[in-house]
């Protein structure tokens, strides 16, 4: 700790009348400089106040005293020696420089001070160290101690981050359940679509089946009109391709129809007679050619109304039912064989023209 150099003492005279006899001597005169009276630092502090007094330190204004008192002291044991006048260095500038003695927790209670401020700042002064770290949120929830407080602030970011990580997890759950749906929703309504395209193809299959067979059986119909079944009163007694031994091939080759001797028999379709006679086990046949080749075969008749080389309309009479040839009764036996000579089913022939025997 820096501290004001003595003033000097007075000689020592021992013949001087005025002093028990011993001599008068010259003094020497003190002035204190800024050197010599030097501010206290350390546990006490100048505050300067206002317009630049000195503050109100035991310590400054007590050197400052002992130094006019040893000043004047001085001056008044010399005879004839006016009083020194002292001049004090200004110490605003270091007060400036320090620290407000009642910022710091715990040391403002020790400053007395007339003019204290408020009561929130008489509170600060007198918290206690362990307090330094302590807000004003802190110490509206009643924590005082700056760790406690340190550890609630720690804990209440923790939560804060768990709350946050819940709130993405969360999220994320919500998010994934959305785009779920979406794709369920998705997924039925192309299942939707798809059942609609397969109905209305399925019904457009139907709609156009039914045209088909429409169309088709209108031009049966139409085809019906130039094509007629050969004869009339009949009983359909052997079809193609049945088995027996009467029949030289082991199978029936044509269609039987079984009607009294002298029924009529009717041309199938417009065409020209290729054969008119005897043609053994088939008695007398007449073989019609039609205009894209087809043969049809009248068989076991008892007489013939026409000729070859005849050319005769669907409907025309051209012989009558007997029952020559190898028979066992009178009946038609029509066979239908193709251009290229193929024996074919007379009644699926028929049948495919528009007519149901």
């Amino acid at each position: 700790m820096a501290s004001n150099r003595p003033a000097p003492e007075a000689p020592y005279v021992p013949n001087d009348p005025d002093f028990g006899g011993y001599d008068e001597q010259t003094w020497e005169e003190w002035n204190p400089t800024e050197e010599s009276v030097r501010p206290v630092r350390g546990r006490h502090r100048v505050h300067k106040k206002g317009g630049g007094g000195l503050a109100r330190s035991s310590t400054v204004l007590g050197v400052g005293v002992i130094a006019a008192v040893g000043a004047g002291g001085i001056a008044t044991a010399q005879d004839g020696k006016p009083p020194v006048s002292i001049s004090l260095p200004d110490l605003g500038a270091v007060a400036d420089s320090l620290p407000e003695a009642k910022s710091l927790p715990g040391v403002g209670a020790l400053i007395s001070d007339d003019s204290a401020g408020s009561p929130a700042d008489a509170v600060t002064a007198a918290a206690p160290l362990t307090a330094a770290g302590v807000s004003s949120a802190d110490a509206e929830q009643g924590t005082t101690d700056a760790g406690e407080a340190l550890r609630a602030r720690i804990m209440r970011q923790a939560e804060n981050q768990q709350h946050q990580a819940d709130d993405a997890v969360r999220t994320a759950a919500e998010e994934a359940a959305v785009k779920k749906a979406a794709e369920e929703a998705t997924a039925q309504q192309k299942a939707a679509e798809q059942k609609a395209e397969a109905k209305a193809a399925a019904k457009k299959k139907k709609e156009e089946e039914a045209r088909k067979a429409k169309a088709e059986a209108e031009r049966l119909a139409k085809l019906a009109k130039s094509f007629a079944i050969p004869t009339s009163s009949y009983t359909l007694t052997s079809h193609f391709g049945d088995a027996g031994s009467m029949w030289s091939s082991g199978h029936h080759t044509g269609l039987d129809f079984a009607a009294p001797t002298g029924t009529p028999l009717k041309a199938v379709h417009t065409g020209t007679v290729k054969e008119a006679g005897w043609a053994g086990a088939y008695g007398y046949r007449t073989v019609l050619e039609l205009e894209d080749g087809t043969e049809i075969w009248y068989c076991h008749q008892s007489s013939m109304n026409v000729s070859a080389g005849q050319k005769v309309s669907t409907g025309d009479v051209i012989g009558r039912v007997g029952a020559t040839g190898n028979v066992t009764g009178p009946h038609l036996h029509m066979e239908v064989h193709t251009s290229g000579g193929a024996n074919i089913d007379p009644l699926a022939w028929l049948q495919g023209k528009g007519l149901n025997p």
